[in-house]
C-alpha cells in the first residue's frame, strides 16, 4: 500500500516560527509532526510514501531520510514552482498510479483506524473516498454533505443530490483514500486546489466518491492556537492513539 503526504505549503497561519522551520517540521512529542505522520501511515500498512516538497524542502528531507527508520520506502517529489494540493498530487501521479492509495494532510493528528477506511472504500467500489466528522463549526471549514449511504452529494457549494435527498453535513479530516483514475481529473504542470478542481469534477461526472464517518479525536495544528491546543490534549490523554517514532541513531 501506498501514501502521500502533503508538505510543500508555507505554513503562513503559523507565521514567523515557519519562516524559519516548515511547518511539518514543528515539534511534538520530541519529534516533528510529519515524523508522527509517517508512522501513522506505517502503522496501517503503508510501505511506500511520497512527499511533496517546496518550501524549506532539504530540512524535511534530512528529518526523514530515506524512511528507513520508520519502517519503509520515503520518496520526494519536488517542486520548483508550488503547485497547489491539485497540482503537487498531479506531479507525484507517475508513483502512485499503479493502485490505492492514502492521502493526508502534514499538519494533523487522528484517531482513526485507515484500514477500517480502506474497508469501506472497497466495499462501496469509491474513486475517491473522504474521511469527515461532526464538528459545531462545520460552516467555517465547508460543509460536506452524504446521503444515508455515504455518497457525497454536496462539497462545498456544489449540490448534486437526488430527488428527495437531504444531505447530512460533516466537515473534511484532510485524509482520503483515492484510486489512480482521479488523476485524470486533474490539470498537469499547473497550480491547483484538488478542492476546487479536482473534487468538484469527481462531482459533477456522477463518481463514485464516498465519505467515511470517523468518531475519535482530530486536531489539525495549523495555527498557534490549534498547535498549543493539541500539545495540551496529548499531555492530557485526549489522544488515544499516539504514533511512536524510532529516533535517529
Amino acid at each position: 500500500m501506498k501514501g502521500m503526504i502533503f508538505a510543500a505549503g508555507f505554513g503562513l497561519r503559523l507565521r514567523p516560527i515557519t519562516e524559519i522551520i516548515p511547518k511539518p517540521l514543528i515539534p511534538v512529542k520530541g519529534q516533528p509532526l510529519i515524523a508522527h505522520t509517517v508512522a501513522f501511515l506505517r502503522s496501517n500498512g503503508v510501505e511506500e510514501v511520497v512527499i511533496n516538497l517546496h518550501h524549506h524542502a532539504k530540512k524535511i528531507m534530512d528529518a526523514l531520510g530515506n524512511g528507513e527508520r520508520f519502517g519503509l520506502k520515503i520518496i520526494y517529489s519536488f517542486e520548483k514552482t508550488i503547485l497547489g494540493t491539485g497540482g503537487g498530487l498531479k506531479k507525484a501521479e507517475r508513483y502512485l498510479s499503479d493502485g490505492t492509495f492514502f492521502l493526508i494532510n502534514s499538519d494533523i493528528i487522528a484517531d482513526v483506524a485507515l484500514q477500517d477506511v480502506l474497508s469501506f472504500h472497497r466495499k462501496k467500489k469509491a474513486l475517491a473516498t473522504m474521511v469527515l466528522r461532526k464538528d459545531p463549526n462545520i460552516e467555517s471549514y465547508g460543509a460536506i454533505g452524504i446521503n444515508r449511504d455515504g455518497r457525497i452529494r454536496q462539497f462545498l457549494n456544489i449540490l448534486r443530490p437526488a430527488p428527495g435527498e437531504k444531505p447530512m453535513k460533516y466537515m473534511f479530516t484532510g485524509i482520503h483514500i483515492l484510486e489512480p483514475e482521479v488523476f485524470s481529473y486533474i490539470p498537469e504542470s499547473v497550480f491547483s486546489s484538488i478542492t476546487e478542481v479536482m473534487y468538484p469534477s469527481l462531482l459533477l461526472n456522477e463518481e463514485r466518491v464516498f465519505g467515511y464517518i470517523m468518531r475519535g479525536y482530530w486536531s489539525e495544528l495549523g495555527t498557534q492556537e490549534r498547535y498549543n491546543m493539541t500539545l495540551t490534549d496529548i499531555e492530557k490523554g485526549r489522544v488515544k492513539t499516539f504514533f511512536k517514532v524510532a529516533r535517529s541513531q
